[in-house]
């Protein structure tokens, strides 16, 4: 195990561009580190950088304080697993998970490589598989192979690059829990590139969010979610994405294409001099006032252009015309999150109980202290809590510590 320390990382290519930018993160032992962002904000490249597969143009790598920017790939002590598996085809399950420890030539006994091998295997339920070639298994078992063949080394670390992009729907959801289950047990200290914000939110610790080579935040998944510090953050995390809408600012009103909102003494003092913000509500935020919901909140009514109806929820989806001071800016943040430029629309996250349908007129609730309010030059969130914020991080940091006792002691407990 091992602590990972990243100070202002740099990659420019030979044009020059950066595509990793001044990127600082302390990553500690035992930690399990997402790096997430849209396609081409340098995410990958990063994974690359730490593993040794891309040099690093300027800034320092520390593996347990010792700086390894100038060591070989194989020096690092850290296993990869990459999207495509990289299994050898011609070699059993068993010689797969085997390869890292032969290739260590002397360094292990055969009765020590079968009994990681079969320790891995058993973890990963691969029992029963192990003299099969990989073109004989499915794709979530030749990723559980790559895991093992990760875990037989004894590495400081695992790094992950997008590993589950190759596999369905299910299959995602079901390695998701193997690998989280996988790292507390072991109590590796990890770092996962994704893009799918789900696998972000659910496996992370804490999640850093990339743009354009950009560390624009690393906090908690709630954190993240709860007091993002910027647009892009905001509109980021979160399915379906976070409403934006353009808002007038007269005084202590901020006027919605829907409703106008009384705001506190303190965000009218923020807004103050601005004659536009943007305004982020998350759509599970409203509630269909007509079941009895509208305890307290702002109340208005809105033509329902479409319904989606799940099971277990519903979505409606209610059109708007965002204020032209605006719209360039919500259709680059469109561009940033790999958008397709759809309609300016609310989504609205009902119960589904509710019986609202496409071309009726709801009636809807929200709190308006569960607003987020932007500067539309900036992005920067003008409504984060900054003492919220870091408790949220305490809170984060002390469950992350109790899980890793807990999945320590239940080792013991199977060991003895």
């Amino acid at each position: 195990m091992s602590s990972i320390e990243l100070k202002n990382l740099i990659k420019k290519y030979g044009d020059g561009f950066p595509a990793v930018n001044d990127v600082s993160l302390d990553i500690a032992d035992g930690e399990f580190m997402i790096l997430v962002g849209p396609s081409g904000c340098g995410k990958s490249t990063l994974l690359r950088m730490v593993v040794g597969l891309e040099d690093i143009t300027s800034g320092d790598l520390l593996i347990n304080g010792k700086r390894v920017n100038d060591l070989a790939p194989r020096d690092r002590n850290l296993s990869m697993v990459f999207q495509n598996y990289a299994l050898y085809p011609h070699l059993t399950v068993f010689e797969n998970i085997a390869f890292p420890l032969r290739l260590a030539k002397g360094q292990h006994s055969d009765d020590e490589i079968t009994q990681k091998v079969n320790a891995a295997s058993k973890m990963l339920e691969l029992d029963e598989h192990l003299q099969r070639k990989p073109a004989n298994l499915s794709g979530g078992q030749r990723q559980r192979v790559a895991m093992g063949r990760a875990i037989v080394r004894d590495a400081d670390a695992f790094l992950f690059d997008e590993p589950l992009s190759n596999l369905d729907a299910k299959l995602r959801g079901q390695m998701r829990t193997e690998i989280a289950r996988m790292q507390r047990r072991l109590g590796v200290t990890t770092i996962y590139v994704t893009h799918d914000q789900t696998e972000a939110m659910t496996l992370g610790d804490r999640v850093a969010v990339l743009k354009k080579g950009i560390l624009q935040q690393c906090a908690s998944p709630r954190e993240l979610y709860e007091q993002p510090v910027n647009l892009f953050v905001a509109g980021f995390i979160g399915s379906p994405p976070m409403n934006f809408l353009p808002a007038e600012v007269d005084g202590s009103t901020l006027k919605l294409p829907f409703v106008d909102v009384p705001v506190s003494d303190e965000l009218a003092e923020k807004v103050a001099g601005k004659d536009l913000v943007i305004v982020g509500v998350r759509p599970e935020y409203f509630k269909d006032a007509s079941l009895g919901d509208a305890n307290k909140g702002t109340e208005f009514s809105a033509v329902v252009d479409q319904t989606e109806w799940l099971g277990n929820e519903q979505y409606a989806y209610i059109p708007f015309e965002a204020h032209e001071a605006v719209q360039g800016k919500l259709e680059e943040l469109d561009r940033e999150l790999d958008g397709e430029g759809m309609r300016t629309q609310l989504v609205v996250n009902l119960d589904a109980r509710s019986r609202l349908r496409e071309g009726e007129e709801a009636r809807l609730v929200f709190d308006p202290a569960l607003m987020h309010v932007f500067d539309p030059n900036t992005g920067e969130c003008l409504t984060r809590d900054d003492a919220k914020a870091a408790e949220i991080a305490q809170d984060s940091e002390d469950s992350r510590k109790a899980a890793l006792e807990r999945a320590r002691k239940r080792e013991e407990q199977q060991a003895s």
